[in-house]
């Protein structure tokens, strides 16, 4: 009796070893298998360490909640980029409405100002030097931040992409002194005065007032575009087309067309040209 107990014994101990290092072995499979996972694919890349290219994750944004408007899906999207959100009827919001596309910024990867509105050239100043800018492949002088410069290059590989100027800086980041030169060239103070009170909007297709300007930010180039080949390659590059009637201009939002409906952008078509606008 005691010799069939010690065997039912030995078995048992027996099944439960080798049932722990069959248990043991499909954990180490499975760990083996996660880690062997392919990487994800990039938006955008830069030149480094990595195999000559080093990329720059896209960062997708979080499926917006159903009871949730696109007002309160953008404000929710910015409201870690600025200081304070502007409020309506102020100077700030209607600059907000109009050129704040690009505040959507989920990734950190681009840096944008505390504010909608860079009063002079020294604010200008001292926030470009926190900027990592690169120049754009094939120009004299054009300067983007570095993601921004990597999504381009990359367009610009794969289509024809001129710049409005064929080659220049006026296209690309700008001083608050080269904003104000091109706002006294299209508009005056009586104009400014007037979008400041909420009188005018109009001129704000054309150009932006002083420190207003995206292209103070390093975020924005003004591009020939000609088909629409051409605007689908820098779509999916992360470059859009944001201020309404504003042909030439671009802006880097470095996300994806779903992306931006996620974080409650509006899709705007006007005269064939597909815009991205604020939902204010």
């Amino acid at each position: 009796m005691r010799s069939n107990l010690k065997k039912i014994k030995f078995a048992a101990i027996t099944i439960l070893i080798v049932f722990t290092l069959v248990a043991s072995n499909a954990v180490t499979h499975s760990r083996l298998d996660v880690n062997n996972q392919p990487p994800k694919p990039c938006l955008t890349a830069v030149e480094n360490n990595c195999g000559a290219i080093a990329t720059f994750p896209r960062m997708p944004t979080h499926i917006p909640k159903i009871d949730q408007t696109e007002q309160e899906r953008f404000l929710a999207a910015i409201a870690n980029n600025l200081s304070a959100i502007p409020q309506p009827n102020t100077y700030e919001y209607i600059l907000l409405k109009a050129y704040g596309a690009a505040f959507i910024n989920q990734t950190k990867i681009a840096k944008l100002p505390s504010t909608v509105l860079l009063n002079n050239e020294q604010e200008t100043q001292a926030f470009q030097n926190t900027l990592t800018m690169v120049k754009v492949d094939g120009t004299n002088d054009c300067y983007l931040q570095a993601a921004a410069v990597a999504a381009l290059n990359q367009a610009r590989a794969e289509q024809n992409i001129p710049l409005k100027s064929g080659y220049g800086s006026g296209d690309c980041t700008r001083t608050f002194a080269t904003n104000l030169r091109f706002w006294n060239k299209y508009a005056n103070q009586s104009i400014l005065d007037k979008v400041i009170q909420g009188k005018e909007t109009a001129i704000l297709s054309v150009v932006a007032p002083p420190g207003a300007s995206q292209h103070l930010w390093g975020l924005a180039i003004d591009l020939r575009i000609s088909n629409q080949q051409q605007r689908q390659t820098l779509n999916q590059h992360g470059w859009f087309q944001t201020v309404v009637n504003d042909v030439p201009h671009w802006t880097y939002l470095g996300l994806t067309e779903q992306d931006l409906l996620n974080v409650g952008l509006i899709n705007k078509v006007e005269k064939g040209i597909s815009y991205w606008v604020t939902p204010l």
